[in-house]
């Protein structure tokens, strides 16, 4: 079948975008590469390139994934079978954010704060085996949010391939489609910080709680699903095109709440947003 002009325009745009992704990774290999690897889909394309570039060189591509308090736990297992399946050598270091108690306060500035610990020990990981290029999957979306953890980054010489290329989320998600990424289409998934407001002190089993609570109904077939504390209120986003199936859903969804602990329930009239907790700050 033909493809129309703007099919056409748009694969060539793939194939450029990818074109200079793998040429900028080829051209680092030789320094030995370290990708900060979550397993979520902009990792996820880095990586596998990083690999392709490493394994024609026949240079190992190293992938860290963090474990820590504030990032859900369930995703290190996947994330480690599928850095393995792409080749590369897969590390999983623990990091207690809490070695800065400052951020146990959530701070505003509390993601610069993680960033800066977190790279630092991927640095000194790096510096152990041999790696002099260490990236991050930050993508030129990012420069449109409250983002204050790439301010750690550049102090630290982190390198972010897919935003000094100006390559969108969009691009990385056609991309990654492409070239057979499962987690082309797997949902965001920040900090666990981000689901309370700026200057509330973190408790971790409340976190937990909400962290159950998305994942619930996740299940239930809601794509991008966040859970704010707000005091006593649990605000619920979700896409908003979702809202009347979800309505259906709704005794469920609040049964299962309460069950969790959570007493005041609503749905956010505006529906799911990155970083809504962030509009009191930019």
């Amino acid at each position: 079948m033909n493809q129309t002009p703007h099919a056409e325009a748009a694969a060539a745009e793939n194939t450029a975008v990818l074109d200079k992704l793998y040429s900028t990774l080829e051209g680092h290999v030789q320094e030995g590469i370290c990708v900060a690897f979550s397993g979520g889909v902009d990792s996820s394309l880095l990586l596998m390139l990083a690999c392709k570039a490493g394994a024609k060189a026949g240079i190992p591509v190293h992938a860290v994934t963090f474990e820590t308090r504030l990032h859900p736990h369930g995703d290190l297992e996947e994330a480690a079978e599928a850095a393995t399946a792409m080749g590369a050598l897969h590390k999983t270091i623990a990091v207690d954010e809490f070695a800065d108690e400052s951020i146990l306060h959530n701070p505003v500035d509390r993601c610069y704060r993680c960033k800066k610990l977190l790279f630092q020990t991927l640095l000194a990981y790096a510096e152990q085996e041999g790696c002099g290029y260490v990236i991050d999957g930050s993508n030129f979306d990012d420069l449109n949010a409250y983002r204050p953890g790439m301010k750690a980054l550049k102090e630290l010489g982190i390198h972010s391939p897919l935003l000094e290329l100006a390559v969108t989320k969009a691009q990385i998600r056609s991309l990654s489609a492409v070239l057979g990424i499962p987690a082309h289409d797997k949902p965001a998934a920040p900090c666990l910080a981000t689901r309370l407001p700026y200057g509330t002190r973190l408790d971790f089993e409340l976190l937990e709680r909400l962290d159950q609570g998305e994942k619930f109904i996740r299940a239930l077939g809601f794509y991008n699903v966040r859970l704010r504390q707000h005091g006593e209120i649990t605000r619920i986003e979700i896409d908003r095109k979702d809202f009347s199936v979800f309505m259906e859903s709704a005794e469920t969804v609040t049964g299962r709440l309460k069950e969790l602990g959570f007493s005041y329930i609503t749905l956010d009239l505006e529906g799911f947003r990155s970083g809504s907790m962030d509009i009191h700050v930019v």
